[in-house]
């Protein structure tokens, strides 16, 4: 049987004559948010917790312990001689990579140089995945895979003999855990209908702050070993994907859009069953281009080359390429930058973690009233006004309480603005293209987070006048993409071509009217 008739076999299944959007099943049968959706909504985005501490467990594994000398003060050599001078370790050696491998003076470069291996594992990794994700192993199976690949690569990293060794884990690491959440995302909110997808999509980064803040807590436990504390932060990875994935369900869209038709009913069944609701068997399911089968023949093939090839989701991936590229280079470099506050290293990583979290409230507050575009546009902005206003404060005595608290408002808004711009991105690409795009926007996210431990060396002003800068430019690049708010969740590039071409015309005509 040929493509095409695949196609159309697959269009007319689904049990029923009067065939809907997934967006319309969700919101006249099955219930737009409901209990199968908050079950499935919590189990899936509980992987950002992973993520994070995949990602900043850097922080306290390779921190520069305290040094002292055991001989009295001043009768200890260069203290970039270490144990060759008299200076010991107060931890011991193996409290963290710096201490271990004598990472300091000369080779302090080297532990800016593995946190940004790490985040080129990640760009890898993100482009990858996000096209397995789209294709033929679909949202599940990819959030199962790099589950499963990043805890396997933590655990050797903790066994790693050398730095370089450690350095090429941290990369293998990066490729498979810098994919987790936006699979997850896509996952998570797919299922989830018009009405309630943007306020439920601002809520998965508080699994991610969450996770920040549960791995302060774990590495207080562990500061005398940093390989103990890589071991108790990748086995959650492994436990996910035994014990949670086996009760998460694929997605209903991946499933319609790879003629699936049948499974994607089953999805939908059990969630209105679920939710207390039901699904007449004359309701079928669609596509929103189903009336042209030559377009809908690409959805089989759709990649970031299709992408490419519409002018519209051109412009608008790089643009947002972009923007994530700034927001990153912002939102780690705050985070990492709490070696340069000369504050509690665990306090400040807490107090950061949790001032992400109203960020994440807000949004979801302001969201429906106001938009994408213009709350995106205000938290980089805010963002950018106090990490400047940061570099100008002086660093001695409560003056550095002053700019920590400047650093924590940056950090609330680039928070908002990474949970927004996941919401806004899911929504500018149709379901065909969604994770690679979301793909692409993660290698960006990616390019700046490799940059964000350079900047952090540049001292203590410095990089807050480099996060102000990117911070505000990358607020005034949002004025070129579209709002996305109240409208629909394309599933094809044809459909959501065909739907702003009428989106255009009316608000042409909406704006005609009101000159007459």
């Amino acid at each position: 049987m040929s493509t095409t008739e695949l196609l159309l076999a697959a269009s007319g299944s689904g049990g029923g004559s009067n065939r809907v959007s997934i967006d319309d099943a969700l919101s006249l049968h099955a219930g737009e948010f409901g209990r199968w959706q908050l079950r499935h909504f919590v189990l899936v985005t509980a992987a950002w917790m992973l993520e994070a501490m995949h990602t900043m467990v850097m922080i306290f594994a390779d921190r520069e312990p305290a040094m002292w000398c055991p001989a009295g003060d001043g009768r200890c050599g260069d203290r970039c001689a270490g144990a060759a001078a008299g200076w010991e370790w107060e931890q011991g050696s193996g409290s963290s990579t710096v201490a271990e491998w004598g990472l300091v003076c000369g080779e302090r470069y080297k532990v800016g140089l593995v946190q940004a291996i790490y985040f080129a594992g990640c760009m890898m990794g993100s482009g990858i995945f996000g096209h397995l994700s789209d294709s033929f192993l679909g949202r599940k199976g990819s959030l199962q895979l790099v589950c499963f690949l990043s805890g396997g690569f933590g655990l050797l990293t903790s066994l790693s003999p050398n730095y370089w060794v450690y350095a090429a884990f941290r990369l293998l690491t990066g490729f498979s855990a810098g994919s987790i959440c936006f699979c997850s995302f896509v996952l998570a909110t797919e299922p989830i209908g018009p009405s309630y997808r943007g306020v439920v999509g601002t809520s998965t980064c508080y699994f991610f702050s969450g996770g920040i803040a549960a791995l302060a807590g774990i590495a207080t436990l562990f500061q005398s070993s940093w390989r103990i504390l890589y071991i108790v932060t990748s086995l959650p990875s492994l436990a996910f994907m035994l014990v949670v994935m086996p009760f998460v369900s694929e997605s209903p869209r991946w499933y319609l859009v790879h003629c699936r038709t049948d499974d994607a009913m089953r999805v939908l069944r059990d969630i209105a069953s679920t939710n207390g609701k039901s699904i007449p068997h004359c309701v079928g399911l669609m596509l929103d281009d189903e009336d042209d089968i030559a377009k809908k023949v690409v959805v089989e093939t759709s990649s970031v080359l299709d992408v490419f090839r519409s002018q519209i989701m051109r412009a608008r991936l790089m643009l947002l390429v972009i923007i994530t590229f700034l927001c990153s280079v912002v939102y780690f470099g705050l985070t990492l930058n709490v070696v340069n506050l000369k504050i509690n290293l665990y306090i400040s990583v807490v107090v950061n973690s949790l001032a992400e979290m109203p960020s994440y409230l807000v949004t979801a507050v302001l969201l429906q009233h106001f938009g994408r575009k213009p709350l995106t546009i205000g938290s980089m902005l805010l963002s950018g006004v106090f990490c400047t206003t940061a570099s100008l404060i002086p660093d001695f005595g409560a003056m550095r309480v002053a700019r920590m608290a400047c650093g924590v408002v940056g950090i609330f808004g680039m928070a908002g603005t990474y949970n927004l711009l996941l919401v806004y991105a899911s929504e500018l690409f149709p379901t065909v293209v969604r994770t690679v795009a979301l793909g692409c926007k993660a290698q960006g996210s990616q390019m700046g987070a490799i940059l964000a431990p350079i900047v952090v060396l540049l001292g203590e002003r410095v990089p807050f006048v480099v996060f102000g800068m990117l911070a505000i430019i990358g607020g005034l690049l949002v004025f070129c993409l579209p709002e996305t708010m109240n409208k629909p969740l394309y599933d094809t590039m044809a459909g959501m071509e065909k739907g702003e071409r009428s989106s255009k015309r009316g608000d042409e005509v909406a704006t005609s009217n009101s000159l007459i």
